[in-house]
């Protein structure tokens, strides 16, 4: 028996797949400022170490590409730069608030690493862009008494197999902004008589199943997990990327020339009648209900807080769809960056197009300025999906009792500790010990 063979036989014996003993990399880039929290003020000059290692060690005669300057803006873009020891050191400044970024590129072995760090400069003075609608409250106000004509005609199928002696999982569905638009989820409800606490989770984008959420407290809370498009969440991943790839590709982008074609319109108004089903559940205790989610749900729980005043509490981390309009100024805006780039490859003004008034009413920093509930936001410096540049303008809007975690060194995810601060905060809420 070959060695190989043999550990093949031992990985099925024991259950764990090969691909579960990879974790990380061999080669790594090292990007560190001379300030620990990442923070600088305006006119201070931030210090970047940059060092190449394998296994830890420096990385002699190694070739790398680095790009530094505001985000999504760099100034300076050099590439097959050699560092002889492994190591640079680069300097950089901004002369009003913001967030500037280096990126280090190194190639070793025909493969590339690469490293960020993105130190802030004055972020408590950033304010967003975007201006709010004259009629901002008044178009959401009759989109939702409309949509409420329609009665939700709920639906509820247990799941058994996803069912505990302590939680009932079903998958439910309601009605969303007109008859035969229905949004599906996976409601979790403790078995115990009584009445609970509720949490909404809203989704990142994509398109994918749910499972539900039988983990923040599964016998203590009612939570319901929902999806936005209008379909099931129990099939099989292959469904889910055909409508991905197919129908529903780049969804972000739909009716984006109409505030009432928008995609976004139906997601807001499912997620607003998500509470109202929750409302309707007689285990509800009638009182609290928190919302979150991350990226586009961040900016979900945003709108749901914002249009209903049963919100209790927001915990949104990297919250998307904040400050479209900034790139027309050169700044960083928010995902899907709609603007971004637009004016040179068109070589058109969007400062009064369709687009851009639409993109008002779809804008997280209007709904966040009508945020009254507890809020805790968090993101992180090198994030180049939702910048920290909007999600950092974004949170000096909220006018309301609010808290701020920053994890610098998280790009578009989030590390163990994030998250359980994440839970812990909102178990708080909820009244759970």
């Amino acid at each position: 028996m070959t060695r190989a063979y043999l550990l093949i036989i031992i990985v099925l014996l024991v259950g764990i797949p090969i691909s579960a003993q990879i974790r990380g990399n061999h080669v790594n880039v090292w990007v560190v400022p001379d300030h620990q929290d990442w923070n600088y003020e305006v006119g201070q000059t931030a210090q970047f170490k940059v060092s190449v290692v394998r296994s830890s060690t420096l990385v002699d005669d190694v070739i790398v590409d680095y790009e530094a300057g505001p985000e999504m803006y760099p100034e300076v873009k050099k590439k097959g730069v050699k560092l002889k020891n492994g190591t640079m050191t680069w300097r950089g400044k901004m002369t009003k608030p913001g967030f500037y970024r280096l990126t280090v590129t190194a190639h070793v072995g025909g493969k590339e690493y690469k490293g960020s760090c993105t130190a802030a400069f004055s972020p408590e003075k950033l304010q967003p862009t975007t201006i709010t609608p004259k009629d901002f409250d008044q178009f959401w106000q009759k989109t939702l008494e409309e949509a409420r004509w329609t009665p939700l005609n709920a639906t509820r199928e247990l799941l058994a197999d996803r069912s505990t002696e302590d939680v009932n999982v079903y998958q439910v569905s309601f009605h969303n902004i007109r008859w035969g638009s229905r949004t599906y989820g996976i409601l979790s409800v403790p078995t115990k008589p009584g009445k609970y606490p509720a949490l909404l989770r809203v989704p990142g984008a994509g398109v994918r199943p749910y499972s539900g959420d039988t983990y923040t407290a599964p016998t203590k809370a009612i939570v319901l997990e929902i999806g936005i498009h209008g379909v099931d969440v129990t099939q099989p991943q292959q469904f889910y990327d055909n409508l991905m790839n197919g129908a529903l590709n780049c969804y972000w982008d739909f009716g984006m020339n109409d505030r009432d074609q928008s995609y976004y319109k139906r997601v807001v108004v499912g997620c607003v009648r998500s509470v109202d089903y929750v409302a309707s559940l007689p285990e509800w205790d009638g009182k609290t209900i928190g919302v979150t989610g991350a990226s586009q749900g961040g900016f979900l729980s945003y709108a749901t807080a914002a249009l209903d005043k049963r919100i209790t509490f927001v915990a949104a981390v990297h919250p998307a769809l904040c400050d479209h309009t900034a790139s027309l100024k050169g700044i960083a805006c928010g995902w899907p960056h709609y603007f971004y780039k637009k004016q040179e490859v068109r070589g058109e003004k969007f400062e009064n197009s369709k687009e851009v008034e639409t993109s008002r009413y779809y804008d997280g920093v209007n709904f966040v300025r009508r945020i009254q509930c507890p809020t805790w936001v968090s993101f992180g410096y090198n994030d180049d999906v939702v910048p920290p540049t909007t999600a950092y303008a974004t949170y000096n809007t909220l006018k309301c009792d609010k808290k701020l975690s920053i994890y610098q060194q998280t790009a578009h995810f989030w590390y163990q500790e994030q998250w359980d601060e994440w839970q812990e905060w909102m178990k708080e809420q909820l009244g759970i010990k």
